[in-house]
């Protein structure tokens, strides 16, 4: 029987229905009228305390402004806007991911983001209608057990992971918007019947079902299973906490849909009567103040050139993800969502 470390509901499922540069940035006194008064901000965040708390209490320090922030997973949060419409109270959505950002633009609940903003990210990090914009990198691994597997013995492809060899040893976090995003990308490069066969072939392996990421790299380091997909910075994450654990990242071979590098990221709800002072928001998060904290508290990949992460990475330019516009991710969500749910898998 396969093991499920946590049960976490499917808040998810609600969207099934819902949904059916420069490198410097101007102080946010320097933004708008709107900063000479203190404004309330509500932020839904997908993003956990743990990884953005701080540098929303940066903003809070050196703004003036106040936030008033609600935490949850990425796609619920997508989902509770859907919901919400024009009776949202939030003024700015952070995403942990770009699939969850794309299903709130296409449903035209952002307003565009200033082009002063916009220039200064990496263009495949950001909205081509300009809507949303990415705040921090993050590349997909395997993570593995060193002690148990050498590299060589890793597969070159996530596809392998189906092969009944891997069956019992592999862990992953289900219900975690980035693998949900992972899904949804691979249902763009490969289509919905090659993911769904996937996704049965995850499910026949017996797979430990985390979680989160930090979950799933604690169980590859207790040998509960012998590899995860996880995201990159889990790895740093973990061994801060932990001490050297026997772990390593494994990327995928060029173009493979388990190499995805996905962006979380944040946009200005259309609804907002803060847009100026929202907008502040989003110039901290790429600005000097966020570019820095992502890359040398959160071990994540900056989006805007010129900072450089804290910790050695392979470098963004030597990682072929595959072929995928980050915006796509918000129209195959929802199947991606109804995938795992028919699989069993959440």
């Amino acid at each position: 029987m396969r093991a499920r470390h946590t049960l976490v509901p499917l808040l998810a499922t609600v969207l099934l229905g819902a949904a059916c540069a420069d490198q410097s940035s101007p102080p946010p006194s320097d933004r708008g009228e709107s900063a000479a008064t203190a404004t309330t901000l509500t932020v839904y965040s997908g993003r956990d305390e743990e990884f953005i708390g701080a540098l929303f209490e940066r903003f809070e320090g050196d703004s003036g402004h106040t936030l008033e922030v609600r935490y949850g997973d990425s796609a619920e949060l997508a989902a509770q806007i859907l919901e919400e419409g024009d009776a949202s109270p939030a003024d700015v959505f952070v995403s942990q991911d770009a699939g969850s950002l794309g299903a709130v633009a296409e449903a035209g609940q952002f307003t565009p983001i200033d082009d002063d903003i916009l220039d200064r990210v990496d263009p495949r990090f950001r909205s081509p209608e300009g809507l949303w914009v990415g705040a921090s990198g993050r590349a997909r691994v395997l993570a593995y057990n060193t002690d148990r597997v050498t590299e060589q013995e890793l597969p070159g492809s996530v596809f392998d992971l189906t092969d009944p060899a891997w069956r019992g040893k592999i862990g992953f976090p289900p219900t975690n918007g980035s693998f949900q995003a992972f899904v949804a990308a691979m249902i763009v490069t490969d289509g919905e019947d090659a993911t769904r066969e996937f996704l049965e072939g995850l499910e026949a392996n017996d797979p430990v079902l985390y979680e989160d990421n930090s979950s799933t790299v604690l169980g590859i380091a207790a040998e509960e299973v012998d590899v995860g997909l996880v995201n990159h910075y889990y790895l740093y994450e973990v061994s801060a906490e932990e001490g050297d654990i026997p772990v390593a990242n494994h990327f995928f071979e060029a173009g493979d849909p388990g190499a995805l590098v996905n962006a979380a990221g944040a946009g200005v709800m259309a609804t907002s009567d803060d847009t100026d002072v929202a907008m502040q928001l989003i110039d901290y998060l790429t600005g000097d103040e966020g570019q820095t904290y992502f890359a040398e508290e959160t071990f994540e990949y900056p989006v805007v050139p010129g900072y450089e992460p804290s910790v050695e990475l392979v470098p963004l330019d030597q990682i072929d993800s595959p072929d995928v516009d980050l915006s796509d991710l918000g129209g195959t969500l929802e199947p991606a969502l109804r995938l795992l749910a028919e699989v069993g898998l959440v």
